[in-house]
């Protein structure tokens, strides 16, 4: 600001001047100068000189009050400090307000709308300092500080733009806590598009809150309608501007600090201090564009980047590497004129609305038509979410700086080719399906302890097919009572991993059905197991299955990761063994030379250890009933996995031993009291084991396995051989 000079004399008629500490209002014959100050009628603010932090520059600046820690929340002269005691504030001729240095120079002045030969300088309780007419009691103000904040914004200011008069009003941090001059931070209610508000750094866009939506901003959701203040967003043809009004007693303000984070401070009067209420950026995921065009923030993700559904990375190296600033592209181009849609997104922060174009008096579904019949239009939502939602705000060209929010405040629809409408079309059902899923499974679940307590007897348990009935199943009490934490997977989460069950991806197929190959989004491989309609295996295997192996931790059995439950299809998701089964590599003449006797041995140790668990260390004691070498699965480094628990059994108590009249598994490997008479015990198990151990050690099957000297089968020839060795081993003891 340029200093002015005014004649000596009045330098000398200022310091003679009759000042006083109780009015509210500078005139000709009261002004502020050393440490006299004024104070607001209600006495909640103060006006003077002061000096910040450890600075000696001398500021004429207003401030609580009441509050022991002075807090300054406007500042006169921000860029021109006084080097020493000298400034006077008072009303010079001809009728302005002016902080003078003692040398005649004026320092600071305000830049008034109208002139009056009478002016008084009031300062107002809401902490407003004003200049009017001496006679005008209209409330109309020459001038006033909230139209020029500095770095706080009290209730009451405005922060937006006077589209007549060109006024802009923003708050500008200090440079620091010792220097109230402009610093690099700003934060201001921008009305290009729609309104929200901006936090920057020079030209640089720090934060941004989100468009207004008629209660908040769609990126704070955390900011809701209180009983302490309200706030909204007020855009007409003349003006907009954000403001707050508080509904209560309580002291709060709103600061752009010189560290650049905005910040809402709330007085305690109990502990004499301020509390920090808010921040923005509030994490990670705020600041503004971290993601790139089509990019989609989680901050409880890591990375936090990622794509919005049905988005590719624009370039996957830089992706991979850290930097998301290229963005996303949509993995199906759009095809206007053969048809586009829209794809609903909820819990979002709604993208950069500069390049938007809004309507307040659209219906959501003319909003839709108007953006679908113009190419360029990406993305539509609700103006104003209240009362069920009205208005239409459109987005054009690239959607910038979208999180991903706890909480669903607003919907917004995304343009997308209409060949991936269809998949969105079946995740929706998929939704509903599931939803009326695990609402049936907690009605059942309830239903079920209720009638055990009242009852004291087997029930049917949860009829969507987790878990089973004691009767049918062997399952103890407890066993039952104990509820079952397993993963639903969602059936388009599984189809888009296996690319729709591609031929490419299936690994084989038993009596249950295939199995496929899939890679989540997260990039973890996974094998699916699909039980097909038509399955040797039905719905209590499966349920069975699921009981079992989720109960279940130990290195040597497969890991079930969860399990998917929709419509007709039943599926198991476990963990991916990139080496297949065992019969794989024992049962192939070229495979079977990657085992070595050390790694066979290996294998046999670690079914030897998984077999033991599952007998006698885990919770439930199992018998698993189908030990083959078709069900033992390799991983990466050759360690062996017992997997396909659809047919085994749980023993309770002392129980050993149990019968049934349905003997399944596989032949060849069941034992002969299994097979004959149903009886089954650990020691069926080791019977099979004792088969699986003599495949691997000779490579043969045991019912594949055939000898010109007779018709047995492996365990046949082996019983013919030990027989033989017995018989040698007599004869050589009888001849010594």
């Amino acid at each position: 600001m340029e200093i002015l000079k005014i004649p000596l004399f009045f330098s000398s008629l200022f310091s003679i001047l009759i000042v006083s500490n109780t009015v509210d209002t500078i005139t000709k014959t009261h002004s502020i100068t050393g440490s006299n100050t004024i104070v607001s009628s209600g006495g909640s603010f103060e006006m003077g000189f002061f000096s910040p932090g450890s600075s000696r520059n001398q500021y004429l600046g207003i401030w609580y009050k009441n509050i022991s820690v002075r807090t300054v929340v406007w500042v006169a002269n921000r860029e021109i400090p006084l080097l020493d005691s000298a400034g006077v504030l008072t009303i010079i001729n001809p009728g302005s307000l002016a902080l003078v240095h003692g040398t005649g120079n004026v320092i600071w002045s305000p830049n008034m709308t109208g002139s009056t030969w009478d002016p008084v300088a009031q300062l107002m309780e809401s902490g407003n300092l004003v200049v009017r007419d001496a006679n005008d009691q209209s409330g109309h103000f020459l001038w006033q500080s909230f139209d020029y904040p500095c770095d706080t914004l009290l209730p009451g200011m405005k922060l937006g733009k006077n589209f007549v008069t060109g006024l802009e009003r923003h708050l500008s941090s200090w440079k620091s806590s010792d220097d109230p001059a402009p610093g690099e931070f700003t934060y201001r209610c921008d009305p290009q598009g729609y309104p929200q508000n901006i936090l920057s750094r020079g030209s640089v866009e720090l934060y941004r809150t989100g468009p207004w939506n008629g209660i908040g901003f769609s990126g704070r959701p955390n900011l809701k309608p209180n009983t302490i203040y309200k706030y909204e967003v007020v855009y007409t043809k003349e003006e907009v501007y954000y403001h707050y009004e508080l509904l209560s007693s309580v002291i709060s303000r709103v600061i752009m600090s010189h560290n650049g984070v905005l910040e809402r401070w709330t007085w305690i009067d109990e502990t004499r201090e301020w509390v920090l209420y808010s921040t923005g950026p509030a994490d990670n995921c705020d600041n503004y564009k971290l993601c790139g065009p089509n990019g989609d923030c989680n901050v409880g993700n890591l990375p936090p980047c990622g794509c919005l559904s049905k988005f590719v990375p624009r370039n996957q190296t830089e992706w991979g590497n850290g930097d998301w600033s290229y963005g996303c592209d949509r993995r199906t181009p759009l095809d206007c004129h053969n048809g586009d849609g829209f794809i609903k997104h909820s819990g979002y922060k709604l993208p950069d609305p500069r390049n938007s174009w809004f309507d307040r008096n659209m219906t959501l579904g003319e909003c839709e038509m108007v953006c679908l019949k113009n190419c360029s239009c990406m993305a539509y939502a609700n103006l104003d979410i209240r009362s069920g939602g009205s208005g239409c705000l459109l987005w054009f060209d690239e959607l910038i700086d979208m999180k991903e929010l706890n909480v669903n405040v607003q919907d917004i629809y995304i343009r997308m080719a209409s060949s991936e409408l269809v998949h969105s079309k079946k995740r929706e059902i998929v939704a509903v399906t599931l939803a009326l899923l695990v609402g049936l499974i907690l009605l059942s679940i309830s239903l079920i302890v209720y009638l055990r307590k009242r009852k004291r007897k087997n029930s049917q348990l949860n009829r969507e097919g987790i878990l089973m009935h004691k009767s049918e199943h062997g399952y103890t009490n407890k066993t039952q009572k104990e509820d079952l934490e397993l993963p639903l997977f969602d059936f388009t989460v599984i189809a888009d991993s296996t690319n729709n069950f591609s031929i490419n991806n299936k690994l084989g197929e038993g009596g249950f059905g295939p199995v496929y190959k899939g890679t989540l989004e997260g990039g973890q491989e996974i094998a699916v197991k699909r039980i097909s309609k038509n399955s040797s295996q039905g719905l209590d295997e499966f349920k069975n299955e699921v009981i079992c192996i989720a109960k279940l931790q130990h290195r040597n059995l497969v890991k079930l990761l969860g399990c998917c439950i929709q419509g007709e299809e039943t599926m198991l998701i476990y963990e991916y063994m990139p080496n297949k089964s065992l019969d794989y590599f024992i049962f192939d003449q070229s495979q079977s030379m990657l085992l070595d006797w050390s790694k066979r041995f290996h294998i046999i140790n670690g079914i030897a250890r998984g077999l033991l668990y599952l007998h006698q260390d885990s919770r439930l004691r199992i018998i698993h009933r189908d030990l083959k070498a078709s069900n033992i699965l390799l991983d990466i480094d050759m360690n062996p996995k017992i997997s396909d628990f659809g047919i085994a059994r749980s023993f309770g108590g002392n129980e050993t031993e149990a019968s049934t009249n349905r003997v399944i598994g596989t032949y060849g490997y069941m034992s002969p009291e299994y097979a004959i008479d149903g009886l089954f015990s650990a020691k069926s198990d080791v019977f099979s084991f004792g088969v699986l151990v003599l495949e691997i050690v000779s490579g043969k099957k045991n019912r594949g396995f055939y000898h010109p000297g007779h018709r047995l089968n492996l365990l046949g020839h082996v019983s013919v051989l030990i027989r033989s060795n017995l018989i040698c081993v007599r004869k050589s003891y009888a001849l010594i």
